[in-house]
């Protein structure tokens, strides 16, 4: 600690109330029932974080408590035992691959815990030292110490409120899972014992996992950091003040009332870009980027991207409530891009991004609109991350298409170095999570608690699935339905901790109806979507055999050389000029487990088309139509309400094959684009 901190500490605890007397005049939008006062100092020569806070926490529940549970993420790097660390080996997106070095390593560690009673008579506060064991509830490992329990003396009753002051250090990892340092850049979240969430039946309070992310109780926050003179702070909430020290360093005092955690970056590198957006029927929000020096030239992209999320979440399921929010460009290489935080993300981009590629503007969408899906609706992420990080996926991708040109492919080379723009390729941005269902969509039922997903495909579950079958409701719905699906839910359950049976409510309400058909197979079961063409013939029509004409039976004649079951093509026979009529069979085959009403589309050389409705619930069904004109295709789900059906392939049937087709087509556009390429290098010679 710096000179001078420890007496400022305890003058700050019995002169000043929990939070800012400014800001707790403003009427509570949160119940507030676990906020936290910190002091923390940055070490950077050590690598060390040093902190003392006060939890101010009031029992909101129904039932009384004689122990406190406390998050000690950090604890998840102490080791390579820890649960976070055996799943991450497990992961697609491994943050190490098993590859641990010395400083990689971090850890928290708590070295008091006491309650802190009424004021005596002399004014100082009455303190009792408690006791504290590590619990692992998840898994049993014991090696896991991410999780600390503290023993009260007594009993919290309901109503109650208490305040408990904690002093500890922690190591700064290298960075994991978004946290840490690399060179003179740090980024810290979730980095102070954090209370876990009584509930009626007892504590929430998971192990760190390495596929799941986070869960607490709004509070307010006054956080003091001190950090080396020539270092820019970012951090959730605004900036109170700056106290100047005498050893070389500066302490920043940020407030914010009404979340549920508090990150902050530091960095001597940072240029600092203010803009203020504003719009019609939204309040205004003031926007602060942090920027690295090299990315400069992308800064308007990063605001264009914030006042694109802010306009969209903000018209589409209500305004943003907190007037600022701080947009952090991390060092590259830090692996901290891509994390939300209340008022405050991480994005990510390179030196070299060229536009229309959705970079970096894919990634700022997305942490901006956490701010409405995770920080004012505080789901359980242990639990249930479809509910944020779904949502908000289905909601940056619908605000990328209102707000921006279509997506064209762009690839990168020299191990990502160099970027090379395909403008005349599209690219579906739906591509990427319809791929990851094809590869994984099946992997678990997105119904049982996300830290029991496996932790390969958590994701694809997690982000990928839900948004596809949220874009599967709006098309079967109706954009206006879903979208008053979402606002009423984000509006009804704001500052709240919603369960998956409240958004369920919610849709059925909305909608008017029972949806319980689609919620049990999207979110209760983990079944495959999947309907096929296999069948699509047209045949003469042809009466054979015996008939009866005039009161008699008379014998049709055949052609012993006629295959009845092929396609008629002699249509065009000299003589024939009997009219032609045609027996056009397609069948409809439901591949997998899921069940999905489908239109299928029949499509006849005529120009003439036929749509048919099909609840999709038995495993096939045969389509018939007799008219004087063959067909040339069928489809099944042509307009794509379906987006959970990953295998596309297969939706549609010729009659004819038309094998040559597509490979014409794309050479001619291949051949198109190499010649653009050569004139270009041309030019140049």
């Amino acid at each position: 600690m710096s000179p001078g901190r420890p007496i400022r500490l305890l003058l700050c605890l019995l002169l000043i109330p929990f939070a800012a007397a400014g800001a707790q005049q403003a009427e509570p939008s949160s119940p507030r029932n676990a906020s936290y006062e910190i002091d923390v100092t940055l070490d950077p020569e050590g690598r060390m974080l040093e902190g003392r806070q006060i939890l101010e926490w009031r029992n909101i529940q129904e039932v009384s408590t004689d122990e406190l549970w406390f998050h000690l993420y950090w604890n998840a790097w102490r080791g390579n035992r820890s649960t976070w660390m055996l799943e991450d080996r497990v992961r697609d997106r491994s943050d190490r691959r098993g590859k641990e070095k010395d400083e990689d390593y971090g850890w928290i560690q708590v070295d008091s815990v006491r309650l802190l009673g009424d004021p005596s008579a002399d004014g100082r506060d009455q303190e009792i030292e408690l006791t504290t064991r590590y619990a692992s509830p998840d898994d049993g490992n014991p090696d896991d110490r991410t999780v600390l329990v503290v023993a009260l003396p007594r009993t919290v009753e309901p109503g109650e409120t208490i305040r408990v002051a904690l002093t500890w250090k922690a190591r700064i990892p290298r960075t994991f899972a978004r946290t840490g340092y690399r060179g003179d850049f740090y980024f810290f979240a979730h980095w102070f014992p954090k209370l876990g969430v009584l509930e009626p039946a007892g504590w929430n309070c998971h192990q760190f996992h390495a596929a799941t992310e986070f869960y607490s109780d709004y509070g307010a926050y006054v956080v003091r950091m001190t950090v080396p003179a020539a270092y820019v702070v970012g951090a959730t909430g605004l900036e109170d003040e700056q106290i100047e020290n005498s050893d070389g360093t500066v302490t920043h005092q940020y407030s914010q009332n009404d979340v549920h955690g508090f990150a902050w970056t530091t960095s001597p590198h940072y240029d600092v870009i203010e803009e203020r957006f504003e719009m019609a029927g939204l309040p205004p929000v003031e926007l602060r980027l942090l920027m690295q020096p090299e990315h400069l030239g992308q800064a308007e992209r990063h605001l264009a991207a914030s006042r694109a999320a802010l306009e969209s979440y903000g018209t589409w399921y209500g305004p943003y409530p907190y007037g600022h929010v701080t947009i952090v460009d991390p060092a590259y290489g830090s692996g901290a891009g891509g994390m939300e935080y209340p008022t405050l993300f991480t994005c990510g981009t390179r030196r070299f991004n060229p536009p229309g590629g959705d970079s970096p503007e894919g990634v700022t969408v997305h942490e901006m609109g956490h701010q409405f899906w995770y920080g004012l609706v505080g789901n359980n992420e242990f639990e249930h991350a479809w509910i944020d990080e779904g949502l908000n996926t289905f909601s940056t991708i619908r605000t990328l298409e209102h707000a921006y040109d279509p997506r064209i492919l762009v690839r990168r080379y020299l191990d990502g170095f160099v970027p090379l723009r395909f403008p005349e390729i599209e690219v579906s941005r739906w591509n990427r999570r319809l791929n990851q269902m094809r590869r994984a969509g099946s992997s678990d039922m997105p119904g049982k608690p996300t830290y029991h997903y496996f932790p390969g495909t958590a994701g694809v579950i997690t982000y990928s699935k839900t948004a596809l079958w949220l874009a599967t409701l709006e098309r079967h719905l109706g954009w206006e339905t879903l979208r008053e699906i979402l606002s009423t839910f984000h509006e009804s359950y704001r500052f709240e901790h919603p369960l998956p049976a409240d958004f369920f409510a919610v849709a059925d309400e909305v909608a008017g109806q029972d949806l319980s058909w689609f919620f049990d197979q999207v979110h209760g079961d983990s079944v495959a979507f999947d309907y096929a063409v296999t069948r699509a013939k047209s045949t003469r029509v042809r009466t054979r055999g015996w008939v009866e004409q005039q009161g008699e039976l008379v014998l049709m004649d055949t052609d012993e050389d006629e295959d009845e079951d092929a396609d008629d093509d002699s249509d065009d026979a000299e003589g024939d000029d009997e009219e032609k009529v045609y027996r056009t069979e397609v069948v409809v085959n439901r591949l997998g487990d899921g069940r999905f009403p489908v239109d299928v589309l029949m499509v006849f050389e005529d120009g003439e088309e036929v749509r048919e409705t099909w609840d999709g619930r038995d495993r096939w069904k045969m389509f018939v139509e007799e008219r004087p004109s063959r067909l040339e295709y069928a489809e099944v789900d042509p307009d794509r309400v379906l987006m959970l059906d990953p295998v596309r392939t297969n939706n549609s049937r010729m009659r004819k094959s038309q094998a040559k087709l597509p490979a014409r087509s794309w050479g001619t556009k291949w051949m198109l684009w190499f010649q653009d390429r050569l004139s270009g290098f041309a030019f140049y010679m």
